[in-house]
């Protein structure tokens, strides 16, 4: 394992995250708050660290999957771990583990919040929960890639270990294009959905927290009602962009490249969108009759459903009051998620249909033992081993999730809580039902359960693997052999020395 690419890879990061928190600094600065200079503390302690980390440079800049998948997670648990100390200076989340959780939530924009209530929160503070939606809506190690050029091939590693789906590729034969591709587009669409906000009456701070947590689909709001109590305008506004954040970022790129029918004949997007339409006539019909007007209806269901399937979080009304079907059509959004490529979460569209297209190949196997079908998306074959990896995912899925329903319910909540709240996390979705729901937060848990669903939303925004690989036995044992190795060869020096005199 190349031990020193990993070091110089996450030194990189945390000297990226120390001017990121310039940006609460600066907002500080602007609202005249105290806050801004435990944030510049923390932003100088970055820079110590990172700089020591990255003062040697590695020997050998090549790196693979596994080097990949351990820099990503190590890099995100760095990310939180410095992000979470100025909540803690400031007081205003006094607790670190509280702080760990409201931070680790907001890098994986996820949007679950200890908080009883957020609008006594400093600006600085509400600025920074947001914009860590935003930094880990596309993902740090991408901007990494835009920014810094990685020798040795290994970029395609990291961003596989990164980016949310059952497959990556270039749009670019160069992966530092392909990133700055990507975040051209994220910034592009971050600063029109801020203008169109704006323009829509809404006041600038709110624009920008609300613009960075649509663009990441995190879901942190700034009001304790969370987009309720803003216009419809502004409702529908948001709606439309959470929609458009959680489609596959390849098609903004073939729209660019004007290839406008490679765009919209995409399989997953096409699907994605059916998806969303279905279940908002179903939802507007069910709750009809507990609304104003068949608008209003239209205007809740449709932004609930646009949050919940992109896995923002925000929330419009207690949807917790609705029916059984429109909730039990919210749950099963939460599993599929957005599309492969965006900055959503959940499952993603694409290996549903993958699955739903291997069952029915199986199924029609039976019925005819010697035909041949291959999967295909896009008219396009699946490769074997991206099927593969998606049945191991599903799998891996299924275990994790299980397992933490078991470990939270030490607490002693109900069914429907530890349900919903391990689906939120692992789904990286914010709010779930019961004593998770819109209304409610997630102070109650134990620290033992706090922990699972931190590794839970790290392990669902990272596609499993890479906190998986993170645990593995094998990478233990070679850390461990390693420093056996060094004792060794420390202790023949000492003993060469000892003969001499």
């Amino acid at each position: 394992m190349n031990r020193g690419i990993i070091r110089y890879v996450l030194g990189k990061v945390i000297q990226i995250e120390a001017l990121l928190l310039l940006v609460p600094v600066l907002c500080a600065l602007v609202y005249h708050e105290h806050e801004g200079f435990y944030y510049l503390n923390v932003a100088c302690l970055c820079i110590i660290v990172g700089t020591v980390m990255t003062i040697k440079k590695p020997k050998d800049s090549v790196f693979y999957l596994k080097e990949g998948c351990i820099s990503t997670a190590a890099s995100w648990i760095f990310l939180s771990l410095f992000g979470a100390i100025p909540f803690v200076l400031t007081g205003e989340i006094p607790n670190y583990i509280n702080a760990l959780f409201e931070t680790i939530s907001g890098f994986t924009t996820t949007g679950a919040s200890i908080l009883p209530e957020v609008e006594s929160l400093s600006h600085s503070s509400l600025l920074w929960r947001s914009f860590t939606h935003w930094i880990g809506g596309m993902g740090v190690l991408v901007f990494l890639l835009a920014i810094i050029p990685m020798g040795g091939g290994g970029s395609i590693n990291l961003m596989r270990a990164e980016s949310p789906g059952p497959s990556v590729g270039k749009l670019r034969p160069k992966m530092r294009t392909t990133a700055g591709i990507l975040y051209t587009i994220y910034i592009a669409m971050t600063m029109f959905e801020f203008a169109i906000l704006v323009f829509s009456q809404m006041p600038i701070f709110d624009a920008l927290c609300t613009a960075f947590a649509t663009a990441g689909t995190g879901g942190y709001g700034i009001k304790n009602d969370s987009i309720a109590g803003y216009s419809p305008l502004i409702q529908w506004t948001v709606t439309i962009f959470m929609i458009l954040f959680g489609v596959n970022f390849n098609a903004f790129y073939y729209l660019l490249e004007k290839d406008i029918k490679k765009a919209f004949t995409m399989e997953e997007v096409r699907t994605y969108i059916a998806i969303i339409l279905v279940t908002i006539a179903a939802i507007t019909l069910d709750i009809l009759k507990s609304c104003d007007s068949f608008f209003d209806a239209l205007t809740k269901s449709s932004f609930q459903v646009a949050s919940i399937i992109t896995t923002t979080g925000f929330s419009t009304t207690d949807f917790e009051l609705w029916s059984s079907f429109s909730k039990t059509i919210l749950v099963i959004l939460m599993f599929i998620g957005a599309c492969a490529g965006s900055t959503g979460g959940g499952i993603k569209v694409s290996r549903i249909l993958i699955f739903f297209k291997a069952f029915f190949k199986e199924a029609d196997s039976y019925i005819h033992p010697k035909s041949i079908k291959q999967i295909t998306i896009d008219k396009k074959p699946v490769a074997h081993d991206t099927i593969r990896s998606s049945n191991v995912f599903l799998n891996v899925y299924i275990l994790i999730f299980v397992f933490s329903i078991l470990i939270i319910s030490l607490d002693d909540n109900d069914m429907n809580t530890n349900f919903t709240a391990v689906l939120a996390t692992f789904n990286n979705i914010g709010p779930g039902l019961g004593g998770v729901g819109p209304t409610e937060n997630f102070g109650s848990f134990s620290v033992l359960s706090k922990l699972v669903l931190m590794i839970d939303m790290l392990a669902g925004r990272l596609e499993l693997f890479p906190i998986v690989i993170l645990f593995h036995p094998e990478i233990w044992r070679e850390v461990l052999d390693r420093r056996v190795a060094r004792k060794k060869t420390i202790r023949k020096k000492i003993d060469r020395i000892e003969r001499k005199i």
